[in-house]
């Protein structure tokens, strides 16, 4: 396994340009190096024969079918509306728009 070394900790911070004491360094280090641990123990476990996934659990498309059912009319749907124009809900201007648009 690759050691992580305190100088290249300080090297990384300076790239990212960020200041890090000794003792930050330090810390840094040892923490990573628990990570790179983690991650090469993970590494070691045999997943020959297991189907890559995006989740971990089984997933199904919980959207029902498009179908089409009865539904309200536009004037009947308009008929509730404060104020209708040319078959659409009219509301009120914003955004300063003028009119003509």
């Amino acid at each position: 396994m690759t050691r992580i070394t305190s100088d290249e900790v300080r090297h990384v911070a300076k790239l990212a340009r960020l200041a890090v004491s000794d003792e930050e360094a330090e810390t840094f280090t040892n923490q990573l190096e628990g990570l790179l641990e983690h991650f090469s123990a993970i590494s070691a476990i045999d997943t020959a024969g297991i189907e890559p996934t995006s989740h971990p659990l089984a997933m199904t498309n919980v959207f029902r079918r498009d179908e089409v059912k009865p539904s309200l009319t536009q004037e009947e749907v308009l008929s509730n509306a404060p104020a209708s124009e040319n078959g659409r809900f009219k509301v009120p201007q914003i955004l300063g728009e003028s009119d003509s648009e």
